[in-house]
C-alpha cells in the first residue's frame, strides 16, 4: 500500500519556521494502531489524517504517543494541503472531529480556523508544576491544559521547565504566557506527557489563551507570538464561544509512504 504524505510548516511564511505537521489524506480509515505507528515514525508533534465524507472531512490527530482531541497547527496544515495542493474548490472546509465541527476558510494566503473556546478555571499551582519551574507563575488556570501566567516576557523566554516533572500533571500540557511589548501576548507550550517536549506553535492553546487575555486586556482580537526556538505568529479573535485562529502555511515536502 502507498499513501501520500505531506509536511507543512504551519503558522509560517517560510520553511524552517512555525510548527511542522505531517498530513496524510486517506480514502478510508486505517487501523488505529497503524496510524499511531505512522505518527511515531514521522516523529513530529502531530500527524493529521483525514477522510472525505461527502460535504465534510473527518480529521484525526496523533502525536508520537497517542491520539489527541484537538490540534490547531495540523488542522491548518491539512487545510493548506486541501486548498493549495489538492485543489479544493470552495473557500471554506468543514472538518468533523472529536472536538466537534471545525471550519477553516481561506482569505487570500491566510487560513482562518474556527475552533470552540475552552473555559478556564483558576486553580492552585499543582506540586508537579511548582517543582518543574524555578520562576513561579503569578496565576494558574486549568482547562484542557494548565495555563500559567508570568510577570513578563523575559520569564517566558528564560523558562526551562523540568520535563520529567511535567509528565506527572493531570492535563495534556502546560501553556506559559505573559504580556509583550511587541505583541498583545506571548506564549510557549510543553507537553512531554504526550511525547511533545516543547511544541513550536500550538494552535489549540489559543482556544484557552484568547478567553484569558480577552478578560485581562479588554479586547477580543489579538496578535500573538509563540516564542519557541522556531517561533510563529498567530492572529486570533474571540467571538462568543468560538475562537478564530489564523496564520499562514508553506509546504516543506511531499512524498510516498510505503506500507
Amino acid at each position: 500500500m502507498q499513501l501520500k504524505l505531506y509536511q507543512i510548516d504551519a503558522f509560517a511564511k517560510k520553511i524552517f519556521e512555525g510548527n511542522p505537521a505531517a498530513v496524510c489524506p486517506l480514502d478510508s480509515w486505517l487501523d488505529d494502531a497503524l496510524m499511531r505507528k505512522i505518527a511515531m515514525e514521522n516523529n513530529l508533534s502531530e500527524t493529521a489524517f483525514f477522510v472525505n465524507e461527502g460535504t465534510n472531512y473527518h480529521i484525526r490527530w496523533f502525536t508520537p504517543l497517542e491520539e489527541v482531541d484537538m490540534c490547531g497547527h495540523a488542522t491548518l496544515a491539512s487545510a493548506f494541503v486541501l486548498f493549495e495542493i489538492l485543489n479544493y474548490p470552495n473557500d471554506e472546509i468543514v472538518f468533523d472531529s472529536k472536538s466537534g465541527e471545525l471550519r477553516v476558510r481561506r482569505e487570500r494566503d491566510k487560513l482562518l480556523m474556527d475552533f470552540p473556546a475552552q473555559e478556564i478555571t483558576a486553580c492552585p499551582i499543582p506540586l508537579a508544576i511548582a517543582e518543574a519551574f524555578v520562576m513561579q507563575p503569578k496565576e494558574c488556570y486549568k482547562s484542557m491544559d494548565y495555563l500559567l501566567v508570568f510577570e513578563n516576557e523575559e520569564d517566558i523566554l528564560k523558562a526551562k521547565p523540568n520535563l520529567e516533572k511535567l509528565k506527572n500533571i493531570d492535563a495534556r500540557g502546560v501553556i506559559i504566557t505573559s504580556k509583550s511589548q511587541e505583541y498583545d501576548f506571548v506564549c510557549r507550550f510543553f507537553a512531554p506527557k504526550i511525547g511533545i517536549d516543547e511544541d513550536p506553535v500550538t494552535g489549540a492553546a489559543f482556544t484557552q489563551l484568547a478567553p484569558y487575555w480577552s478578560k485581562v486586556l479588554g479586547k477580543n482580537e489579538f496578535r500573538a507570538k509563540q516564542i519557541s526556538q522556531r517561533g510563529g505568529e498567530v492572529f486570533c479573535k474571540l467571538y462568543g464561544s468560538r475562537v478564530e485562529i489564523a496564520g499562514y502555511g508553506i509546504k516543506y515536502f511531499e512524498g510516498i509512504v510505503e506500507l
